[in-house]
């Protein structure tokens, strides 16, 4: 237990009351002068960090036994927000907006607890900031006669931004820019800031993209240490690299992805061995062979902590150099891998298996496209191309149908929830969105990623040393009754006690409204309701896949603990370390685990948000336009249609004037009050486009006579 743990521990207890520093140096027995200076340092960091609260009589206790609780605050335009607490164990807290005082959107603050107790309704008010959000925030500029102000894209950002006249230079009305908060809110002032970037106007070419570089805060360039690391890197192996490493450059493997995938970080094999048995190679990559602990290349990764793929660029983890050159596994060139050999039975089985550093060279660049029709759609032309290749790619397919049944069997929850990929045009301009389809091509290397990334998990783990896991823990007991109650509604019953609800039983109701017009709002609350799945150091069961064992082993090209796991592999196998480097292994991986899982939900957001806005350009222009719809949202204030493209807008309730429609929160419906008429979630329903708008990035639709 490390001290800070132990202060905390002592905190903690039932009996304890908030005590005076010199008091808590007497209790817990601390008297070496030095220690004392150290203790005090200890608890002012923990005090900023929110694990302690020092009184306004300089008492010190943890937040929980004082009604209060710290953690990151979720705005909302309406100028309320929600708490998100640190505690998982501590449900969110709702904050009136005239309880900000001063709070934005993304700062860390301490909140006391007014009232609700542990129930739903829990409601605070925020009595100290911690950390404030970053001080950079993307915006149209809005000129009056004294000033001019910023008005925010993050909607959940209440307050316009002011900005002083001679700030505003030449802008213009409608530009959109990025600015520095240079004075912060308070309770009755907006926050000021000034001008440090121009992007240009909405409908420029790149400037969407470039607005949500900006607003997330996305790396566009690498530091000149990183690129002058690179230099040191050839494109020849030489024996120093070849050192150590299993030749398997005679084997057959090809890598199969995306027709414009650049970094290929996966490659796989599959043949039958001496015994009969499947042998499974799965060849990822050996980044961490390039990119050192602690180097500058290895300080940016972990900065960025993943790859950010928007819809007409990627912003890198790796500079190109590794990314799509020296680390990607092109074909028909040598490179350096961490190859995992799973040895299989006919019903997918895992009899054994090994790791070993590598030397490959991929036979084939194989793409999804490529591979579905020489085993779907059986095209000739493609067989005969790949011929020596095509009794593999059917054995892999035979081998990732089993795998998936036993997936499936065990429990694992497989959400049909569509995506959607934007084409473009030269200029960047969205001119189709069209559904990306899973077919045994992505079965594949799905079914062959998951089992590897389980393996290797399962080993480590058993290894009892420090290792980074992908876990996904159980839903809360109150988001999965909220769920049950909507699928009572719609006549399903799920299997056993909701609280203690296993994932077998969500995919048995997945598999009941498979192919009904329900299936994919239930999908989708059933996702809502889940956890987000994080990094961490210590092992916990991964809900979703039903997985006792999982890491990201696969990709370490686009995620760091992806490339922190291989780096560990490698020392591992060669011995275990001493316990001080374990001990700095465990600290690493903490650091990891958290930097990851923070820049995995930024890419996802603006990953998200880069698809959304191309979503609404791509309807502008199609104004008096009908459409079929489905209902994926149901709110007082109106219905969110969704189209087949998953491009989703709102019918305002006051554009329902054949009735007067009342909200049905436990229905999740709007009904007529005359007419009895019922919307709900799910239900098809035809609209017609009224706007679509690229400055607030709203499509408003109205229903069609007689629709629903």
């Amino acid at each position: 237990m490390s001290f800070e743990e132990k202060v905390l521990s002592f905190m903690q207890e039932v009996a304890y009351k908030p005590l005076k520093i010199d008091e808590l140096t007497h209790n817990l027995g601390i008297k070496d002068k030095k220690e004392i200076k150290r203790f005090h340092t200890l608890l002012t960091e923990m005090e900023q960090e929110g694990k302690i609260i020092k009184t306004r009589y300089d008492r010190y206790g943890v937040p929980e036994k004082m009604d209060l609780v710290v953690g990151r605050l979720q705005g909302n335009q309406a100028g309320f927000g929600f708490i998100i607490p640190d505690n998982p164990l501590l449900t969110d807290v709702f904050v009136p907006a005239n309880q900000m005082n001063g709070a934005m959107h993304g700062d860390r603050i301490v909140a006391r607890t007014v009232k609700g107790g542990k129930g739903r309704n829990n409601e605070g008010e925020i009595i100290r900031i911690l950390k404030r959000r970053s001080n950079l925030v993307v915006g149209r500029y809005e000129a009056g006669k004294q000033y001019g102000f910023v008005v925010p894209d993050d909607q959940r950002i209440s307050q316009d931004v002011f900005i002083p006249k001679g700030e505003a230079k030449t802008l213009k009305n409608g530009m959109k820019v990025q600015i520095e908060i240079t004075r912060w809110p308070e309770q009755r002032r907006n926050p000021e800031g000034k001008i440090v970037d121009i992007l240009g106007y909405p409908g420029d070419k790149g400037v969407d993209t470039l607005t949500i570089i900006k607003k997330f805060e996305l790396p566009e360039e690498f530091p000149p240490e990183v690129l002058n690391e690179l230099k040191k890197y050839s494109r020849d192996l030489s024996e120093a690299d070849l050192a150590g490493r299993r030749d398997l450059r005679n084997l057959v493997m090809v890598t199969i992805d995306g027709a414009d995938a650049k970094d290929l970080d996966d490659a796989v094999s599959l043949h039958r061995n001496e015994k009969g048995n499947w042998q499974l190679g799965v060849h990822i990559a050996d980044v961490g062979h390039y990119v050192k602990e602690g180097s500058p290349l290895d300080r940016e990764a972990l900065n960025r902590g993943t790859s950010v793929y928007l819809v007409d660029r990627v912003i890198p983890m790796l500079p190109p150099e590794l990314s799509n050159d020296l680390c990607s596994l092109n074909p028909q060139v040598d490179r350096l891998a961490m190859s995992a050999f799973m040895e299989l039975d006919e019903q997918g089985k895992l009899l054994s298996h090994d790791f070993t550093a590598s030397v490959i060279r991929t036979d084939e660049r194989m793409t999804y496209g490529a591979v579905r029709g020489i085993l779907e759609d059986k095209d000739e032309e493609l067989r005969k191309r790949y011929e020596p290749l095509v009794p593999m790619f059917e054995h892999m397919g035979q081998l990732a149908l089993v795998l998936r049944a036993n997936r499936f069997e065990r429990g694992a929850i497989d959400f049909a929830l569509p995506e959607v990929k934007v084409i473009l045009d030269d200029n960047g301009k969205p001119i189709d969105i069209v559904r990306r389809e899973r077919t045994i091509a992505e079965t594949i290397i799905e079914e062959f990623m998951l089992i590897c990334n389980e393996t290797v998990a399962e080993h480590f783990s058993h290894m009892d040393v420090p290792f980074l896991y992908r876990i996904h823990e159980r839903p809360d007991d109150g988001k999965m009754l909220h769920f049950r109650d909507f699928v009572h509604n719609l006549g399903i019953s799920i299997k056993g006690n909701p609280e203690k609800i296993q994932p077998r039983a969500l995919q048995d109701l997945l598999k009941q409204v498979e192919d009904q017009p329900e299936e994919r709002v239930v999908n989708t609350l059933l996702l809502r309701a889940m956890k987000q799945a994080k990094y961490a150091p210590e092992r916990i069961p991964h809900y979703g896949l039903a997985a006792e064992y999982y890491s990201h082993f696969t990709s370490p090209i686009r995620r760091y603990p992806d490339l922190t796991i291989h780096r560990l592999m490698r020392e591992y196998l060669t011995g275990l370390p001493g316990k001080k480097r374990l001990e700095k292994i465990n600290k690493n991986n903490t650091v990891a685990a958290e930097r990851s899982s923070i820049r995995e939900r930024i890419a996802m957001e603006a990953e998200r948000e880069s698809v959304d806005v191309k979503k609404v350009e791509f309807m502008i222009g199609k104004e008096g336009q009908e459409f079929d719809a489905i209902i994926s949202g149901v709110t007082s204030f109106g219905l969110f249609a969704e189209l087949d493209t998953l491009v989703e807008g709102l019918v305002h309730v006051s554009s329902m004037d054949d009735d007067y429609y009342h909200y049905h929160e436990d229905k999740m419906a709007l009904i007529g009050e005359r007419t009895g008429n019922t919307y709900r979630i799910g239900q098809a329903i035809r609209v017609v486009l009224k706007r679509a708008s690229k400055d607030d990035r709203q499509i408003d639709f109205n229903l069609t006579e007689g629709s629903g």
